[in-house]
């Protein structure tokens, strides 16, 4: 682990620069459903600081649908053994019995009030052979700072926006309503994204409290898409969509032993989202299976007249990633290890060896070491970037929210002040305030610090390494174990790769790699812009190969 550089003086107070974690951390109801479970909605709409105590007890009864995949759940629909109302009630029944009670993962923020009627229509529609695709009656749970125009609140998690509601759908939302999922509700998440503070602690929000991690319920879940991992792990809806600006997809994903895609800037649109950096923001797919998140990127990817990013995609048709699923896709490929990544942990590095035979034994040719050049010398221009871009993109979004209580960068940091003991018992907002005494994206600083980060990044990072040695695609670990819930001292991780393809904006996938302690890691693929087929041909086949996931026993503490 580096030690912590030294503190730079912003507007007359010390602002320390992150170390290197996930997202720059270490690596950094009412409606038809209020009616059937009313005892769900008062628990999920209340402001909590902390979710209840942890039962002593880890047992959890079963669950019908447990581990069950996309393809499953359609075949029972397809037959006549379950209904998309049916899976709703279902999931929404798990929700309130270990969400908010048993174990209390405490990973959903908000359920759609209207996910039942939802549900019932698609039924009607596939009664009448109008079934819109893979995830017709499918539910899915989306993060709490992505915009849906219903009855469900966006917040970030924040007391800030309580109350308010986005005017328009999101893409995001959008193309999952075309698809045919059923929003089943919100994800609690690390507040803001967990861009406030430098000492936060992931899985914690003003508006959602402390989400657990379903492993070891005294555990972190990693940030800031917390919920998202959480309740896919826990089996509380299908699919999931988070977000990430730098391993806010797929650290959760690697604590919580799923699949996590973080696409390459621009295969989704970022439109409607509560921003961070628009030079790195993507949402992406969490899911227990590799198939799944291909089926569920391919949902999501498309063209969006209000995000530029997305314009390489304009007059293209939908890609369907699931074809590219071959579990011999490992052979004959030249697969990189970036050695820099590792060493933080020799369990961690024992997993990535067996994990590195396993792939030789598929075929694969293993070219060790294949180290990025410029590892390690863009994380202050990162975090510089990250400052500039989140001003003027929080100021721009906040805009698009008239009934919001705030409407700029400045008033959030006035509300948290006023609001101070709810909204920052645990942590400040540091990185608000060095982010508010930034200039435009005019500044030469800013346009200076953008261009490092492309070219260390791209030109002479992973593109240079991948170049040189002829790789078809990169690996190194997503990340450490859980760590422990820290709400003194905040997240203390110990590693993590996603810095490198984060500022490139290119993609990186995690894969569930095995199991330390009882606690997952991942191992991540990642490569060049626009990859995603390969990368998903490589995780197919080492998921395949390893069937590393398993589910999630609910324990208070880990067991040594």
């Amino acid at each position: 682990m580096r030690s912590k550089p030294a503190p730079e003086t912003i507007a007359g107070t010390e602002c320390p620069k992150p170390e290197r974690r996930s997202f720059l951390k270490a690596g950094m109801i009412g409606g038809t459903a209020a009616a059937v479970f009313p005892a769900l909605m008062p628990a999920l709409s209340a402001a909590r600081t902390m979710a209840p105590e942890s039962p002593s007890s880890s047992a959890v009864p079963a669950f019908e649908l447990d581990e069950l995949t996309v393809a499953d759940l359609q075949s029972g629909m397809e037959s006549g053994k379950f209904t998309a109302r049916s899976l709703t009630e279902k999931y929404l029944a798990r929700m309130q019995q270990i969400d908010k009670q048993g174990p209390a993962v405490n990973s959903v923020i908000e359920i759609n009030p209207d996910a039942l009627a939802i549900a019932e229509t698609l039924d009607v529609w596939r009664s009448q052979k109008r079934v819109l695709g893979p995830l017709h009656g499918i539910p899915v749970l989306i993060k709490d700072n992505i915009d849906t125009a219903d009855r469900m609140q966006t917040t970030a998690g924040s007391l800030a926006l309580a109350g308010s509601h986005a005017p328009k759908d999101s893409f995001v939302a959008q193309r999952l309503r075309e698809a045919g999922a059923v929003l089943l509700g919100k994800t609690n998440l690390s507040e803001w994204a967990n861009i406030r503070s430098n000492h936060s602690t992931s899985g914690w929000s003003a508006r959602g409290g402390q989400t657990r991690n379903p492993y070891a319920l005294d555990r972190n879940p990693c940030g800031s898409s917390s919920g998202s991992g959480a309740a896919t792990a826990a089996n509380l809806c299908a699919l999931a969509v988070g977000t990430e600006t730098d391993g806010s997809i797929v650290c959760p994903s690697s604590l919580s032993g799923l699949v996590g895609i973080k696409p390459t800037l621009g295969l989704v649109s970022r439109a409607g989202i509560i921003p961070i950096a628009h030079s790195q923001d993507t949402a992406g797919p969490m899911a227990r299976t590799v198939r799944d998140a291909a089926v569920l990127l391919g949902a999501l990817a498309g063209f969006d007249p209000r995000d530029s990013a997305t314009a390489t995609l304009q007059g293209k048709s939908a890609v369907d990633y699931t074809k590219f699923l071959d579990p011999n896709g490992l052979r004959g490929a030249r697969i990189g290890v970036a050695r820099k990544y590792f060493g933080f942990s020799a369990a961690v590095d024992k997993l990535m060896e067996d994990s590195i035979r396993a792939m030789k034994d598929l075929g694969a040719v293993m070219v060790d070491p294949a180290d990025i050049p410029t590892h390690g010398k863009f994380d202050d221009t990162e975090f510089t970037v990250l400052l500039y871009e989140l001003k003027a993109d929080l100021n721009a979004y906040l805009a698009t929210r008239p009934d919001a209580a705030v409407h700029s960068l400045k008033d959030v940091i006035e509300f948290n002040e006023r609001n101070r003991e709810k909204e920052m018992p645990y942590f400040g907002q540091e990185n608000f305030y060095a982010a508010e005494a930034k200039g435009p994206l005019t500044s030469k600083e800013y346009r200076e610090a953008l261009e490092n980060n492309h070219r260390l990044s791209r030109k002479e990072g992973i593109d240079a390494v991948m170049d040189k040695l002829k790789l078809d695609a990169m690996i190194a670990p997503t990340g450490s174990p859980a760590w422990p819930t820290d709400l003194v001292n905040g997240d203390h991780s110990s590693g993590g790769s996603s810095n490198a393809a984060a500022v490139a904006g290119y993609p990186d996938i995690t894969v569930p790699a095995g199991l330390i302690f009882g606690l997952p890691v991942g191992i991540s693929f990642f490569g060049r812009a626009w990859s995603e087929a390969k990368l998903i041909q490589y995780a197919y086949a080492f998921e395949q190969a390893t069937k590393a996931r398993q589910a999630p026993r609910f324990l208070p503490t880990v067991q040594v």
